[in-house]
C-alpha cells in the first residue's frame, strides 16, 4: 500500500508543513507514505505526469484558497488514468462543507475535516492494517468508493451515500513529532513552525477565530527545536501561529531563547498583535540583532465602527505608538497589512486607514482584498453589508454596498504602485521626496496608478532601470506643474539626483541611466575609496550636485556640492542598502 501526500504551494520557496506534520505523526506507517510538493506554476500536466508516475494508491491533497482551482481539474483526469487510487482532500479550503463538495467533485473519494494528524494516522489503520471500519474515524466525510473492498465505480451517480463522521476534538501539540528529520531538503526554502494553534480572538474574516481555546506547544519542546534550525543556520523560520504574542510568557521565552542562541543568520517571522506588547517586551525586542526577527501586524482598518463589526481587538493609538518605538530600533522589519471590502469601510474611509498605516513608515506595507472564506462569520455576515464576492477561490470581494467596483479597481491600481515602488525598497528618498508634494500619502500612488494606466504600462513587465525612468516621467508630466514655472528646472534636476542616489543604494550599477550626469572619474573615485580603506570592488563614489538627502526629507531642491560613498559590502540588515558615507572633497 502506496499514499502519496500532495502539496500545490504557492511558490519554489515555500514548503508545507501540513504533509511534513502528517506524515511524522504517522511515522509507524512511513515506509508507505511519500511526499510530492508543487507550485500553481507547474504545469496541470507535469503534476498529473508526477503523481501518475508514483503509482499511489491513496492520493491525498493539501488543499488551500490558492491551489484548490488547480487541484480540482487535476483529480478529474487523474482518476481517469488511475481509476483504482483513492483521493482524498484536506485542509482549510475543503473542512467546512465536505458534503457538498463530495457530491460536487466525482472523481473524490473523502475528505479529512479540521486537523489531520490523528484522522490521518488512523486512516493508514484503516487502509494498511485494516485495524477499523472507515465510519469509525472521526473528521472525515466519504463516499463509498472511499472503502477498500470497493472497486471503482465507471459511472457514479448523484446520489451516492456520503457518510460525515463525528468532528474531531484537537490534539495536545506535543504530541505531534518534530516534522523536519531531513534539513537538506529545505535548504533554499523557508521553514515553517508552529508553536501554537488557534487564536484567542474572534475577527470575522478569518478561519482561526473558530478555534479560540490557544493551545501551546512546551516551551521546552520548542527550543529543543528551534536548537535544530539555529544549528543547520537555517535562513528564515516562519511562525505560522495566528497571533504569537497572545500570551507573554510564550512570546517572551521564545524571543529570549533566540537572542542567546543567536547564529548571526537565521531570521525568525512572527505574526503579532502590537497593541499587546507592553514596555518590557518592547525594550527587550530593542536588543536583538538588527535583521533576527521580523514582524507581521494586521491592522485591516484605522474605522473604529469597522474594526468593530469586524469583531476585531485593537487599539490602534496604542499600536501606532508600539510601531513606532518599535521603529526606533531599526532592528526589525515590520511588515504591516490593511484589508479593503470590510463593513462600514467606503472608498474615502480606506483612504484615510492607507494614510494612517503609511505614516508609520512600515518596511512593507501590504493592501489586501477581503477574502470571504468558507465557514467564517463573515461568510455569514457579508449578505448584512452587501458584500458581492468571487464564487470560485480565493472568494475575493467585488464590491461592498459602500464600495463600488470602479472603487476596488481603483484601490488596485494603488495597491500595486505601492507593491512596485514602495515594498520594493528601492525608491526611498525618491518617494519621500515625492510625499511632501502631495495633501496625502493615498494620494501620490493614485496618481501614479493613473498615470500607469493612461499609458498602458499597468499591462506591460517593466525592468527595474524602467521603473525609475517612468517615475521621472511621472514626476514630468504629473508633479512638476504644480511647481512655478522659475523653479521646475531646479527640482527637475534635484529629482533626477534623488533618483540616481536611490539606484546606487541598491547596486553598484554597470549602465548608468540616461538621466544620469557623468560618473565620477576613476582616479578620483580610488582615491576616496582608498582614504575610506574600502575595497574599490565593493565600493561606488557619487558627486551630487544638491543635498538629495536633505532635499529628500523637505521635499525643496537644496543646492550644495555633495560626495557620497556607498560601500556594498555593509548593507543594512533590514532594507539591503548600502552604507553611505558623506565625505568632504
Amino acid at each position: 500500500m502506496k499514499v502519496l501526500l500532495v502539496a500545490v504551494n504557492a511558490k519554489y520557496i515555500h514548503s508545507n508543513l501540513a504533509i511534513y506534520d502528517l506524515k511524522s505523526y504517522a511515522k509507524k506507517y512511513g515506509e508507505h507514505i511519500t511526499l510530492a510538493e508543487y507550485t500553481i506554476n507547474h504545469l496541470p500536466d507535469d503534476i498529473l505526469k508526477g503523481i501518475y508516475k508514483e503509482q499511489a494508491d491513496i492520493i491525498a491533497f493539501s488543499c488551500y484558497i490558492w491551489n484548490i482551482e488547480l487541484i480540482v481539474p487535476l483529480v478529474a483526469e487523474l482518476k481517469k488514468v488511475q481509476p483504482k487510487a483513492k483521493i482524498w482532500f484536506g485542509g482549510p479550503e475543503v473542512s467546512y462543507d465536505a458534503r457538498k463538495l463530495l457530491e460536487s467533485i466525482e472523481a473524490l473519494d473523502g475528505i479529512v475535516i479540521g486537523e489531520g494528524e490523528q484522522t490521518f494516522f488512523e486512516l493508514m489503520e484503516y487502509y494498511v492494517d485494516h485495524k477499523r471500519n472507515l465510519d469509525q474515524i472521526q473528521g472525515i466525510a466519504f463516499k463509498n468508493s472511499a472503502r477498500i473492498s470497493m472497486e471503482p465505480l465507471g459511472n457514479r451517480e448523484s446520489s451516492i451515500p456520503i457518510t460525515v463522521t463525528s468532528p474531531r476534538q484537537p490534539i495536545p501539540l506535543d504530541t505531534i513529532p518534530f516534522p523536519y528529520d531531513d534539513m537538506e531538503r529545505f535548504r533554499n526554502k523557508i521553514i515553517y513552525y508552529e508553536s501554537s494553534r488557534g487564536c484567542p480572538f474572534s475577527c470575522s474574516y478569518c478561519l482561526s477565530s473558530i478555534d479560540k481555546k490557544v493551545r501551546l506547544r512546551s516551551l521546552s519542546l520548542v527550543k529543543e527545536e528551534l536548537k535544530k534550525f539555529l544549528d543547520y543556520n537555517v535562513a528564515q523560520v516562519k511562525f505560522v501561529d495566528r497571533t504569537f504574542n497572545c500570551n507573554k510568557k510564550h512570546a517572551m521565552g521564545i524571543w529570549q531563547f533566540i537572542k542567546e542562541h543567536d547564529n548571526g543568520i537565521t531570521n525568525f517571522h512572527f505574526e503579532i498583535s502590537a497593541d499587546l506588547l507592553d514596555e518590557e517586551e518592547i525594550a527587550f525586542l530593542k536588543t536583538l540583532r538588527p535583521g533576527q526577527v521580523q514582524f507581521e501586524i494586521g491592522v485591516q482598518s484605522t474605522n473604529l465602527e469597522t474594526v468593530d463589526a469586524i469583531h476585531r481587538k485593537m487599539n490602534f493609538t496604542i499600536l501606532r505608538q508600539n510601531v513606532m518605538q518599535i521603529h526606533e530600533g531599526h532592528n526589525i522589519h515590520q511588515h504591516l497589512d490593511l484589508i479593503a471590502g470590510l463593513p462600514y469601510e467606503d472608498y474615502q474611509s480606506f483612504l484615510k486607514s492607507f494614510d494612517d498605516v503609511y505614516a508609520l513608515k512600515p518596511d512593507q506595507f501590504q493592501l489586501g482584498f477581503l477574502k470571504v472564506l468558507k465557514g467564517s462569520f463573515m461568510e455569514q455576515d457579508s449578505v448584512n453589508h452587501g458584500i458581492v464576492y468571487q464564487d470560485r477561490a480565493p472568494y475575493e470581494v467585488l464590491k461592498t454596498n459602500l464600495l463600488s467596483y470602479d472603487e476596488i479597481l481603483k484601490l488596485k491600481g494603488i495597491c500595486e504602485m505601492v507593491e512596485v515602488y514602495y515594498n520594493s525598497g528601492q525608491f526611498t528618498h525618491a518617494l519621500e521626496f515625492l510625499g511632501n508634494l502631495y495633501d496625502r500619502s493615498s494620494r501620490l500612488y493614485y496618481e501614479l496608478s493613473i498615470y500607469y494606466e493612461n499609458h498602458g504600462l499597468d499591462q506591460m513587465a517593466h525592468s527595474r532601470l524602467k521603473r525609475y525612468e517612468l517615475l521621472l516621467d511621472f514626476y514630468k508630466e504629473s508633479v512638476l506643474q504644480w511647481i512655478n514655472s522659475d523653479q521646475q528646472e531646479e527640482f527637475l534636476n534635484c529629482f533626477k539626483e534623488i533618483l540616481i542616489l536611490d539606484l546606487n543604494l541598491r547596486e553598484n550599477m554597470k549602465n548608468r541611466p540616461n538621466f544620469a550626469q557623468e560618473s565620477v572619474a576613476y582616479n578620483k573615485m580610488r582615491e576616496i575609496v582608498d582614504d575610506l580603506n574600502i575595497d574599490r570592488r565593493n565600493a561606488h563614489v557619487e558627486r551630487f550636485h544638491y543635498d538629495v538627502i536633505s532635499s529628500s526629507k523637505t521635499g525643496r531642491p537644496i543646492r550644495k556640492e555633495v560626495w557620497i560613498v556607498f560601500d556594498y559590502s555593509q548593507r543594512d540588515p533590514l532594507n539591503k542598502a548600502a552604507k553611505m558615507i558623506v565625505v568632504n572633497h
